[in-house]
């Protein structure tokens, strides 16, 4: 009888020790593996507009003022009397011109596209950005990723084709200045100047046979 009670006690002590082997086990497997290096999660573009004077401009339909975020593949439109610049954070700056509706798309590799329906764009991308600015047309700039650069499309409704880089400054679309010049009708500075001198000079012309209104010499 002792021995059987040996026998019996070993045979419930390896079953024991077996149990616990087996939850040891599941237990370890269970645990996260820490050794494993973990997941980096890329920091996402969080791309802001900013409008002047804090006017709204529309985005996708609705109405945004400064401060607003922009999604990638967002439709932006401007006013005559409105512009606005949209910081697209490690990747650069756009910047939209009064009369303007483009579409803006960007990842997080670096990627910012630009396609213009219509107006004045200025897409100054950083280094390692590879930055475009397209119309219906096709791509009408690109940058090299390498150096970086200042993309400045105008695309004026009607028109047959986009002006590439006319050498208007980065800043220019977004307070007002716009790839076309400015000016009456988008003539640009000189031309209107030129328009308004002919102007007065016509309209002072009868101011001077009023003074002598037979025409003849004194």
């Amino acid at each position: 009888m002792n021995q059987k009670h040996v026998v019996g006690s070993r045979v419930i002590a390896a079953l024991l020790l077996l149990a616990i082997v087996q939850i040891s086990l599941q237990v370890g497997l269970a645990e996260p593996n820490n050794t494993t290096n973990p997941v980096v999660v890329p920091q996402q573009v969080v791309a802001r507009l900013t409008t002047r004077n804090n006017q709204p401009v529309t985005v996708n339909g609705l109405s945004a003022n400064t401060g607003a975020s922009i999604l990638t593949g967002a439709t932006i439109e401007t006013g005559a009397d409105q512009s606005a610049t949209v910081n697209l954070g490690p990747l650069g700056t756009l910047d939209i011109a009064p009369n303007t509706k483009l579409v803006l798309t960007y990842d997080d590799q670096g990627n910012v596209k630009v396609v213009l329906v219509y107006g004045c764009a200025v897409l100054t991308a950083k280094k390692k950005t590879n930055g475009e600015i397209a119309t219906e047309q096709g791509t009408a700039a690109k940058n090299d990723p390498a150096a970086g650069g200042v993309l400045n499309v105008c695309f004026p409704q009607g028109a047959a084709a986009p002006t590439v880089n006319t050498g208007v400054a980065a800043g220019g679309a977004a307070t007002g200045g716009g790839s076309g010049g400015g000016g009456l009708f988008g003539l640009g500075t000189a031309a209107t100047v030129a328009i308004f001198g002919g102007i007065g000079a016509v309209a002072l012309t009868p101011l001077f046979f009023q003074d002598n209104p037979s025409g003849s010499n004194p």
